[in-house]
């Protein structure tokens, strides 16, 4: 079997700040919850080390055509990322409940 070229994920400061409040917030309601959010986090990015092109391009009309890409994870929460060489920078991570129009200013 071949050899998998893996990447190597950063998570961006924004990115963690951005899951601990998701996660603040929903431990009002349930721990259990909050938990689940940041394990499934944390496998979904790790996943990224392979294939990260396998997930489609955000588009929008003002974000910029083929520099994002997100992933889904936990039914509505998104990690928006961006693949240079062998690097995932994973940037960004929104509840799709709530408006990202912040994401294109």
């Amino acid at each position: 079997m071949g050899q998998q070229n893996k990447y190597h994920v950063i998570v961006s400061q924004q990115a963690t700040q951005m899951l601990i409040s998701h996660a603040a917030f929903l431990a009002q309601v349930s721990q259990e919850a909050a938990e689940r959010l940041t394990v499934n986090f944390e496998k979904t990015a790790a996943s990224l080390e392979l294939m990260p092109q396998r997930c489609p391009w955000l588009t929008g009309e003002y974000i910029p055509r083929h520099t994002y890409r997100f992933i889904m994870f936990e039914k509505r929460y998104m990690i928006i990322f961006q693949i240079a060489d062998d690097i995932v920078y994973a940037d960004y991570v929104v509840d799709c409940r709530q408006d990202y129009d912040w994401l294109i200013r």
